[in-house]
């Protein structure tokens, strides 16, 4: 069978800048009925084991260090027997929760496999220093975390946080993509690049 993009919803808090707010978060699982890429499997380990069910887990990447983001992460790899990936520059991020470093450094262009298909890692900082994106062309699809949601880019109000780097990072990596691009979000709806490119303008005069 083809791989295919899964999405689990689950809820929690997030917490950051001594504020904390609840959040639903976007789970998203890539592959087949035989294995599958797990991408930022929040809050609930126990709700993405039970999503992947039996398939084999090649990989956990996850496109940031915010907890709402890592929180269950490392039960989640330990569950599914499977390395866990993150950018080093959100190192001081996953520190606030865990003491032991992730599994694997995540670079730029780093490419991940899966059921027949190709992830590709795009360095998006903005939101954070190590947020990253991953692209599938071949599922016309990319995994954009909080970089970039329906309707302009994530929040960029709190710590670690650059609103001018996350609109060139929207501009440089994201916007280039395929207008047909579906944007797998970390929050909220799905969109895509040809929804959300004519309105690069009015995020930058909004500023924020």
């Amino acid at each position: 069978m083809a791989a295919r993009i899964e999405r689990l919803v689950t809820s929690g808090t997030f917490s950051l800048d001594g504020g904390t707010w609840d959040v639903d978060n976007n789970v998203w699982i890539v592959g087949d009925d035989s294995e599958v890429i797990v991408i930022d499997p929040a809050h609930s380990a126990e709700a993405v084991a039970e999503a992947v069910g039996e398939r084999r887990t090649v990989a956990i990447l996850l496109t940031h260090g915010h907890d709402d983001h890592i929180r269950a992460a490392r039960e989640t790899a330990d569950r599914l027997q499977a390395p866990l990936h993150l950018h080093p520059a959100d190192a001081m991020l996953w520190e606030t929760v865990y003491d032991s470093a992730p599994d694997a450094k995540i670079a730029d262009g780093d490419v991940f496999s899966v059921a027949g298909v190709e992830l590709t890692a795009l360095h998006t900082p903005g939101h954070s220093p190590g947020s990253t994106s991953f692209t599938a062309p071949q599922l016309d699809a990319v995994f954009t975390g909080d970089t970039l949601f329906q309707g302009g880019p994530g929040a960029t109000g709190r710590s670690f946080s650059d609103f001018p780097l996350i609109i060139e990072s929207i501009r440089g990596k994201l916007l280039t993509l395929p207008a047909e691009t579906v944007v797998h979000t970390g929050h909220g709806d799905t969109t895509t690049i040809g929804d959300e490119a004519p309105h690069l303008d009015e995020w930058i005069a909004r500023g924020h």
